[in-house]
């Protein structure tokens, strides 16, 4: 790569960085945009990816304080998951418009917008980055124990149970990355040890735990996979941009492996243009490129040892910057449905810029191709 190219990585790096942390608010959360209206909150998922970006490139402040906000959070609604979790147990269906909330206002409130807003993925992603950010720089888990334990529970009663995907549509299905979060979540807290090597959870939760990790192990390497790839949903066929959280870094399956490999060449096939789509028929903004699921694709190349693709991915997402170095969260170059464009942008404005979840994945993929 020319020395000039790799500098000008470099100072979006660095700006990435220090937008994520000028736009932290004061209560520790993130917003997904801090210029567009709807996107004024904090989702559980974006930010925990965030947090994860931030952790990897040493801003273990941001990162902590993102983590800590999410505890309190859960904290607060520790009776509410209690009673949520007794009532399942005793054989109730909660309807979803009772479930716990996919964002949160700022300062952690559940907001009154209607939203879409029965989502699992969140929940197990936090907990998953949670372990991870912990283990890298030796960060006590105690602090957290009882958030842990809430979600946890939470997971264990209700994470195999339909409802929206990352794209909050078709509330309908199981889907197969909001599964892997999960998965990934659970797997994480049952393995976690505090700072004297003590499991977090108490060995009931962990026996629980882990019976429902093994559940979700089966289902998605049987019904989540057709044709030999990972689908976008249980029993379905069509894949999605959010499956490459399956590969890496959530390793659902071998990232290296026959289903994953399958899945990979398939959204290569599929999905990607310049960028990677969502999904063949997306509507939203036209269905354009997206940065994050481009970032996760260079993420999961770079892991199984595909530099060069990876890197193409990173120069491709750094050229959609806009002059002042902000990252939108699509672009509109090769859009499916260009006569959407105009019925979003009425609704609700132009495409969300800056996202920091884009900056965020810009991020760890240029850390992990060693920029």
């Amino acid at each position: 790569m020319p020395t000039a190219a790799r500098s000008d990585l470099h100072t979006l790096v660095e700006s990435s960085l220090t937008l994520i942390e000028a736009h932290q608010h004061p209560s520790g959360a993130y917003p997904a945009s801090p210029d567009y209206p709807v996107y004024r909150y904090s989702w559980l998922r974006d930010g925990a990816f965030i947090a994860d970006a931030m952790s990897r490139a040493g801003r273990t402040d941001s990162a902590d304080r993102f983590l800590r906000w999410c505890a309190t959070v859960i904290d607060a609604r520790a009776d509410r998951i209690a009673e949520l979790v007794a009532r399942a147990a005793a054989g109730d269906e909660v309807p979803a418009d009772e479930m716990l909330p996919t964002r949160y206002t700022l300062d952690g409130g559940d907001g009154d917008e209607p939203w879409w807003n029965f989502q699992l993925d969140g929940y197990g992603t936090w907990l998953w980055v949670l372990a991870a950010h912990a283990a890298r720089h030796a960060r006590p888990l105690a602090p957290y124990r009882s958030a842990i334990r809430s979600t946890v529970d939470y997971l264990t009663a209700f994470g195999d149970r339909p409802c929206y995907d990352w794209w909050e549509e078709h509330a309908e299905h199981r889907h197969v990355a909001t599964l892997g979060a999960v998965l990934a979540g659970l797997r994480a807290a049952v393995g976690a040890r505090d700072e004297h090597g003590d499991p977090v959870l108490d060995p009931a939760r962990a026996r629980a735990a882990a019976e429902r990790v093994t559940a979700l192990e089966t289902l998605v390497t049987g019904e989540g996979v057709s044709d030999g790839h990972l689908t976008k949903w249980l029993g379905g066929t069509a894949v999605d941009g959010s499956l490459l959280a399956c590969l890496t870094p959530f390793e659902v399956v071998d990232p290296r492996g026959p289903v994953a490999e399958h899945t990979y060449h398939q959204v290569r096939r599929q999905l990607l243009r310049g960028g990677v789509y969502r999904y063949l028929g997306d509507t939203f903004y036209g269905g354009g490129e997206w940065l994050i699921l481009t970032a996760w694709l260079g993420w999961h190349e770079a892991r199984t040892g595909r530099t060069e693709e990876a890197t193409r991915r990173l120069d491709w997402i750094a050229a959609q910057a806009t002059p002042e170095g902000h990252l939108p969260e699509q672009v509109s170059g090769d859009t499916q449905r260009p006569a959407y464009i105009a019925e979003w942008t009425d609704r609700w404005g132009p495409v969300a810029t800056p996202l920091l979840w884009s900056h965020a994945m810009f991020v760890t993929l240029a850390l992990e191709v060693g920029l």
